[in-house]
């Protein structure tokens, strides 16, 4: 069975942030860049439950890692 696919929206939406093109790419400017030695679930702007589900879906390569890899992509670019 394939692995559904996310979009990069939805994903603001399932961290409960906004998730309107405008508003992401907000986030991304005020946020970016993180410190290369930083894993993305350690950054300090996440809730405890958004960091937790960020670590999750990566550890466990659930269907969310491949667009929480190009959140951490975007959040690394400076």
């Amino acid at each position: 069975m394939e692995k559904p696919v996310h979009h990069f929206a939805e994903l603001f939406e399932q961290l409960g942030l906004p998730a309107d093109d405008a508003s992401i790419k907000d986030f991304i400017e005020r946020h970016a860049p993180l410190q290369e030695t930083m894993q993305l679930h350690e950054a300090p702007f996440w809730s405890e439950s958004q960091a937790a589900f960020i670590h999750d879906a990566l550890e466990e390569d659930a269907d969310w890692a491949e667009v929480v890899d190009h959140l951490d992509a975007s959040l690394r670019k400076k």
